[in-house]
């Protein structure tokens, strides 16, 4: 049996790690050990969708077409970087208000601390305001009129957020509130009207007969499953806004 016969069956029982670094040896292993009747089945086995690109582009190796297929798994899984920005360094600020055609009078107004936010035990970005003097503010009228403003403000006051801007409530379900979150445009280069996938929610808990505001429930909701999004997340999130040189 000729020396290129014998390298041809060893070949078949290397895995693609092995035929990667036997590759190297000299041009001649090279040549062996890249040809694509070794790399289709590995190709085809592992990344079939990539296969299939061969149809429009006969050129491209098979080796190539796994490498690339590697390369875009290993990113998938790689866990994004702890955010730069804590939760202890935001605060949050809220402004309910009436609005009608000639004015605007504001039935209640927070501001909640980061640190004085209670955690999920699910680690999801949501959580509940108590109105504590919730009898020291207006009475809901009307329902329909009812507008929110809801900021992210960085501490020190060195930069702000808009979750949601004079957004008005979603028709029939009272008190809830929801508006799309721009994308962070300042790191992927889209467009103002690109979407982001996330919305900011936001909904208020009523007493006295649902005529004044006892708490505010606020979050960020995935529209892929309709979801909260986690903490890390929603502050990798907000970081683009407040911390524009974070990557």
């Amino acid at each position: 049996m000729a020396p290129w016969e014998v390298l041809d069956l060893v070949c078949h029982h290397l895995d693609p790690k092995s035929l990667a670094v036997a590759s190297c040896v000299c041009k001649s292993w090279l040549i062996s050990m890249s040809s694509d009747h070794l790399w289709k089945p590995i190709c085809t086995s592992n990344f079939p969708s990539l296969s299939t690109l061969k149809i429009t582009n006969p050129t491209v190796p098979y080796r190539r077409l796994y490498v690339i297929g590697c390369s875009a798994a290993k990113c998938r899984r790689q866990t994004p970087p702890k955010p730069r920005l804590l939760l202890d360094n935001l605060i949050f600020t809220i402004n309910i208000f009436h609005h009608d055609n000639s004015s605007s009078n504001s039935l209640c107004t927070l501001a909640k601390p980061g640190n004085e936010l209670t955690l999920d035990p699910n680690g999801i970005f949501k959580f509940d305001i108590d109105v504590d003097n919730h009898d020291a503010f207006e009475a809901l009228e009307d329902e329909e009129a009812v507008r929110v403003t809801w900021n992210v403000v960085l501490e020190g006051w060195r930069g702000v957020f808009g979750m949601m801007e004079n957004c008005k409530g979603k028709g029939g379900v009272e008190g809830w509130f929801s508006e799309e979150l721009p994308s962070p445009r300042c790191c992927c280069g889209l467009s103002a009207v690109a979407c982001s996938g996330i919305v900011a929610d936001l909904k208020l808990g009523f007493c006295d007969g649902r005529r004044k505001v006892k708490k505010v429930s606020v979050g960020i909701l995935s529209v892929v499953n309709w979801r909260y999004v986690s903490v890390d997340d929603a502050l990798r999130y907000l970081q683009h806004f407040l911390l524009p040189c974070a990557v």
